[in-house]
């Protein structure tokens, strides 16, 4: 039963390992060679550098990150696609680096925040407490005017338990 499974991954396996091993290697291309053509001939290989100040397709110097001012000026040197020179595209990646850390940094901020102070705010209780105040105070007002109306019903004869009762005197 295990055979079944894995004979179909064993297969997969052998045939693309036959397709990787049955090419015939590439003849590297010499970036020099596609000096004075264009930049996107230049950039088709990802190991040319175009330079347009005086349009020479070099060789991109793997050893240093950046190419040197002898070698091409960065706001002149095109890697990868010929519309955006290495000035911009440092100073773009530099500004995105700036925002994604400072929003990282905020996040995390506010998450040690909130695990730190996980219950109810100062404020939020104290408003609890004015309201729980107030509620009683009301409660106690409501009663006390009822109070006085009972004692004014009662003074002048006007009792709640019966409200008909001078109807039927008369």
């Amino acid at each position: 039963m295990e055979q079944n499974i894995f004979l179909p991954f064993v297969l997969v396996l052998i045939v693309s390992l036959g397709g990787a091993f049955s090419q015939t290697p590439t003849q590297p291309i010499v970036c020099s060679a596609r000096s004075n053509t264009s930049c996107e001939e230049c950039l088709n290989n990802v190991t040319c550098l175009w330079c347009y100040s005086n349009k020479k397709c070099i060789d991109y110097p793997v050893k240093n990150i950046l190419p040197p001012k002898s070698l091409c000026e960065l706001s002149s040197a095109r890697w990868g696609v010929c519309w955006v020179d290495f000035q911009a595209l440092i100073i773009t990646i530099s500004v995105l680096a700036g925002i994604l850390l400072l929003s990282i940094i905020i996040c995390c901020c506010c998450c040690c925040r909130k695990k730190r102070n996980p219950g109810p705010d100062k404020d939020e209780e104290k408003i609890k407490r004015q309201n729980e105040q107030r509620k009683i105070r009301q409660e106690e007002r409501k009663n006390e005017m009822r109070m006085r109306h009972e004692e004014i019903r009662q003074k002048y004869g006007l009792t709640k338990e019966t409200p008909y009762s001078r109807f039927e005197n008369s």
